[in-house]
């Protein structure tokens, strides 16, 4: 049976502004991030068996996303990553075992790379671990692509239109529609669509490319068979679990969103690492450390 939990809404304070995040349940600390464009929302099929597994699980929005701040200077993955070492640190429950989406599973790689005493395990959920393969005049293409596709009032729109299409082809989540309908409302705020393009045009994968094989925490990793981000996403899961000494879940009839596209296969992997990580009490014990 779910029990209720209460959960509550915080900022945490940055440099350049604050980062909301939620706060639910006991016991040791999860942090879950989600990826460029999404909000905290896209794990609200784990979480509450998450905590009523016994764990402290903590959900945060992105830079200029959700309930956080738009204004900073600085997007990206390690901009991303700092922010989810300074919320581990401030809670003060730590070291937590970081979980991500997309480029989100990019950030806490890079961040378990960096602080190690900090991070006890990772679950990726579609990461990006380095740049594609690709020449220099191919990518600054794509980035004016980007930038073109979101620089009018027709961002909002175009980037549901995506979310709602290829990188969710396969199972979709009963309540998607009401999410992808969130997410265009929020990126029509003011400041919002700015923000993104800030984002999409600083984005570059390869800063974590270069710190990642120093992660040492235990790893899963999950990619949905259907993910138009990965050319062969089989193998490029393979690659990523090979370089990560991880385990790896091929998700079928999912895309970029396993966590809610397939929430049952999400929470088995989930829960297989999270088995196999010592504990003292309340904490996660990070081995070495």
């Amino acid at each position: 049976m779910t029990t209720t939990q209460e959960t509550t809404m915080q900022m945490l304070s940055r440099p350049d502004g604050r980062i909301a995040f939620t706060d639910a349940g006991s016991g040791p600390l999860l942090v879950l991030v989600p990826g460029m464009g999404d909000t905290a929302g896209t794990w609200r099929d784990v979480v509450p068996s998450l905590v009523d597994a016994g764990f402290r699980v903590v959900t945060c929005d992105l830079r200029g996303h959700g309930a956080s701040d738009t204004g900073f200077a600085e997007h990206g993955d390690d901009a991303t990553g700092a922010d989810v070492l300074a919320l581990v640190e401030h809670l003060d429950a730590g070291p937590a075992v970081l979980v991500g989406n997309s480029m989100g599973g990019s950030a806490v790689a890079w961040a378990a790379a960096q602080r190690p005493d900090l991070v006890a395990g990772l679950v990726l959920v579609s990461p990006f671990l380095d740049e594609a393969p690709g020449s220099t005049a191919v990518k600054a293409a794509t980035r004016l692509a980007f930038r073109a596709l979101f620089a009018g009032p027709w961002g909002p729109w175009a980037w549901a239109r995506y979310y709602a299409g290829p990188l969710t082809r396969g199972r979709h989540a009963a309540w998607q529609t009401e999410h992808v309908a969130t997410l265009e409302a929020d990126l029509r705020r003011p400041g919002r669509l700015r923000e993104f393009r800030r984002l999409v045009t600083q984005l570059d994968h390869s800063l974590v490319g270069a710190v990642v094989d120093r992660v040492q925490a235990p790893a899963v990793v999950l990619v949905g068979a259907n993910d138009p981000d990965y050319r062969d996403p089989a193998a490029e899961l393979a690659a990523m679990g090979e370089r990560l000494r991880a385990r790896t879940v091929l998700v079928p009839d999912a895309a970029h969103y396993p966590q809610h596209q397939a929430p049952e296969v999400f929470l088995e992997a989930t829960s297989a690492l999270l088995a196999t990580l010592p504990r003292d009490g309340e904490r996660w014990v990070v081995a070495g450390a």
